[in-house]
């Protein structure tokens, strides 16, 4: 009689077990926790602690800095979401630092585009420099590679467009890279 109960009792445990396995699975949304320790914002915050380490803030001059949106290297007349997001943790990120980081948005000037930010170009270095009394501006451009978002920051000097400092670094491609990477239509 033993042996049919132990039999009955494995199968029971065999066919519960059967059950815990099909059930549906249950979504778990991201935690404040995991927010505040993301992998993606504390990437910007170290580019910008390496692009800045031992930076002479005495050789400004007082000047601003300008931060420009982080553009696609192969188009550099457009931003997806990754460039904006990037530029403006590095703002942050420099105005932690100490950095006088001027906030070029809330002036309305005709370089912020619509859905493309603070587009700085070459030939519009000097200009937008002299209109806002910066001494630097910090430029940039990422690349989507196949596994990395490859990224470089350099801080130029307006008086004459020399970079005077560089950073590079990747980006994995998480969900999270690749939903910033999608250009909005």
């Amino acid at each position: 009689m033993k042996t049919p109960a132990l039999v009955l009792t494995v199968l029971a445990g065999v066919v519960l077990a059967g059950c815990a396995n099909n059930a549906a699975p249950v979504r778990v949304d991201p935690t404040y926790q995991e927010a505040a320790s993301s992998p993606f914002i504390q990437s910007s915050r170290d580019a910008v602690s390496k692009l800045t380490a031992g930076f002479d803030m005495a050789s400004l001059g007082g000047g601003p800095v300008l931060v420009a949106t982080v553009v696609n290297v192969n188009d550099l007349s457009r931003a997806a979401p990754l460039g904006r997001t990037l530029s403006e943790q590095y703002a942050s990120g420099m105005a932690a630092n100490g950095f006088n980081v001027k906030e070029i948005k809330l002036r309305g000037d005709l370089f912020v585009r619509e859905g493309a930010g603070e587009l700085l170009l070459s030939r519009e270095i000097k200009d937008i420099a002299r209109n806002h009394n910066a001494s630097l501006v910090l430029v940039g451009t990422y690349s989507a590679a196949a596994n990395f978002t490859y990224v470089s920051l350099k801080l130029v000097r307006t008086d004459d467009s020399r970079i005077v400092r560089g950073h590079d670094y990747a980006l994995p491609n998480d969900r999270d890279v690749q939903r910033l990477l999608t250009v909005p239509r």
